[in-house]
């Protein structure tokens, strides 16, 4: 508990730097987040097991042709997933997080690939296995998800940290979706974190067996501390690459970095993955930023 409030305060710290940075940069804030949307469609369908690789991603969302086939499937995956990324940045700061908007979400995400269960919850005998995982019956699903969003913004007193760990693992559990399930669960996050004011997350596709084991052990012990490091870590990163472009910095490779001030970059690389200095992952890459 101490360790996630001294990150949750830390957190907040970043984000008044990041709001007194903002100010009059709303043209590169919206140029970082649309870059942005080709690592957020990677790292969440690789996730899911998408076979696409980042550049590919890219290539796909600036319709540049690939070098080998890719299955229509991958392609409306990617396409779908950047449409509902660029959608919830603005709808977001409009409406409050409700089911209506879960099935919008979900039809965006689905359409092309399979539109009969594109926009509706699980029903009648569909029931979704996850690992050992066995998720609720379709009939509670209504009941489970509305009571998952009070018991959200019920807890508005709590750190964001914590209460979008419960969120995201209880959404899971509930797997409301025959398909799109953790691609959505993740879209909520964001939208949950952009209309309190936060910078939207991306979890990374290489922290993806931490991020499993988060499930596990809210399936087995309902802890959500695992969950918890993957969002403050997330969360933390965010700040530091916008603020490091807001801020004026001149960014570079954690690599040329350690060379330049003669370090040791497996220390630095350390120091990165515990957020004790101010480095963020861009494109796979550790970056920094200086003065």
């Amino acid at each position: 508990m101490p360790k996630i409030l001294n990150v949750f305060n830390k957190i907040n710290s970043l984000r008044e730097r990041y709001h007194r940075a903002v100010t009059g940069k709303d043209s590169l804030i919206k140029l970082i987040a649309e870059v942005e949307v080709a690592e957020q469609v990677y790292n969440s369908n690789a996730i899911e097991n998408s076979t696409l690789t980042l550049k590919e991603t890219e290539k796909i969302l600036l319709q540049i042709d690939l070098d080998r086939f890719i299955t229509e499937r991958e392609i409306f995956e990617a396409k779908n997933l950047a449409r509902v990324v660029l959608y919830i940045d603005k709808k977001a700061k409009e409406r409050e997080l409700n089911l209506e908007i879960i099935l919008s979400l979900h039809k965006m995400l689905i359409l092309n690939i399979c539109d009969d269960i594109a926009g509706r919850f699980r029903k009648d005998d569909e029931y979704v296995r996850v690992g050992d995982h066995i998720a609720p019956n379709p009939k509670e699903i209504t009941d489970r998800l509305e009571k998952m969003l009070i018991e959200y913004n019920a807890t508005s007193h709590e750190n964001i940290i914590k209460r979008i760990a419960r969120l995201h693992l209880t959404f899971e559990y509930i797997h409301p979706f025959i398909d799109g399930n953790g691609r959505i669960g993740r879209v909520i996050n964001n939208y949950l974190l952009i209309r309190e004011g936060f910078v939207p997350i991306n979890i990374k596709f290489i922290d993806r067996e931490m991020y499993y084991e988060a499930f596990r052990e809210f399936d087995q012990k309902n802890m959500t501390k695992i969950m918890e490091e993957i969002v403050a870590k997330s969360l933390t990163n965010s700040y530091h690459k916008r603020l490091a472009y807001l801020e004026d910095k001149k960014i570079i490779t954690l690599v040329e970095y350690a060379k330049s001030n003669k370090l040791s970059h497996s220390n630095l690389i350390n120091k990165a993955n515990r957020q004790t200095i101010e480095a963020f992952l861009e494109k796979n890459v550790w970056k920094i930023g200086i003065i």
